[in-house]
């Protein structure tokens, strides 16, 4: 990586006393967006932290309650873990459809969350199992919920003098069914015109329906609604696809209009909605 001062920390708390005493500063772990960001000639950051050598950051730590992704734990080692992929499947698939895998191997957990990007395929499986980034400074250490880490359009909760250490996953509600639907217009490896993440948790005479919803408004969405004895299929189709119209405000690029961008949200909605529902149909 050319221009720019690299420092390289062999402990986080020699990472995060940099952070909070540099002024102009980015955290350097997979790169991936770095390294566009600054072919672009969009990224003009005058000192980069480089946290791969901190012990611990690429660590997959598995409770039966929960998974904690280390912050440098490749996207591919998400999609492929069979523990992940037992436990948060919903998860697995939504890191399975990031880029190609190339990307994946390299691109971090922390690192891609941390980019804030609205189209972001990970962040949509997160918001529906309501899982938890740490964040670490100088000062301490914090916890903020990845339903409130996306702020505004690429923006995110990171403070300065902070770096992303993991995020944690509770695993999918026993009985759950879930589906990850990405819709693109250009090649197969590019971001989504939209994307839906959805989970469906049966509960005491209703199911839960979960949407993380992506690339169709400034940032990553999170709904919910409940799907009541008295509906079936299709009107829970329905439900879903008034509230998803109801938050969509997708911005044009060359991927397509809004309005394209919209209808291709209310397919990936309506796919996953009855992907989710049809599994839970058959047990």
């Amino acid at each position: 990586m050319s221009a720019g001062r690299v420092h390289r920390p062999e402990t986080l708390e020699e990472a995060t006393a940099l952070l909070g005493e540099l002024d102009d500063v980015m955290v350097y772990g997979g790169g991936t967006a770095i390294q566009i960001l600054r072919k672009q000639g969009l990224l003009f950051t005058e000192d980069y932290v480089d946290i791969a050598g901190i012990p611990g950051l690429r660590d997959l730590t598995v409770t039966d309650d929960d998974i904690t992704i280390g912050t440098l734990v490749p996207l591919r080692r998400v999609e492929t873990d069979p523990r992940t992929r037992r436990l948060v499947p919903v998860a697995a698939a939504a890191y399975g459809q990031a880029a190609n895998p190339r990307v994946r191997n390299t691109a971090s957990a922390g690192g891609n969350i941390a980019h804030g990007d609205y189209r972001l395929d990970p962040p949509t499986a997160l918001v529906v199992l309501d899982a938890t980034v740490h964040l670490a400074s100088a000062a301490g250490s914090r916890e903020v919920a990845v339903r409130e880490f996306f702020t505004d359009f690429q923006e995110t909760d990171v403070r300065h003098g902070e770096m992303i250490t993991a995020i944690t996953v509770p695993r999918q509600p026993d009985g759950s069914r879930s589906s990850f639907v990405k819709m693109r217009s250009l090649s197969e490896n590019d971001w989504p015109c939209a994307s839906a993440a959805v989970l469906a948790v049966p509960e005491d005479g209703f199911v839960e329906i979960r949407m993380g919803l992506g690339a169709v408004a400034p940032t990553t969405v999170y709904l919910a609604f409940d799907v009541t004895p008295d509906m079936d299929e299709q009107q829970a189709v329905e439900a879903a696809l008034d509230i998803a119209d109801s938050v969509m405000d997708p911005i044009a690029d060359i991927r397509g209009s809004a309005s394209y961008k919209a209808r291709l949200g209310r397919v990936a909605v309506e796919q996953a909605v009855r992907s989710s529902l049809k599994e839970l149909s058959r047990d």
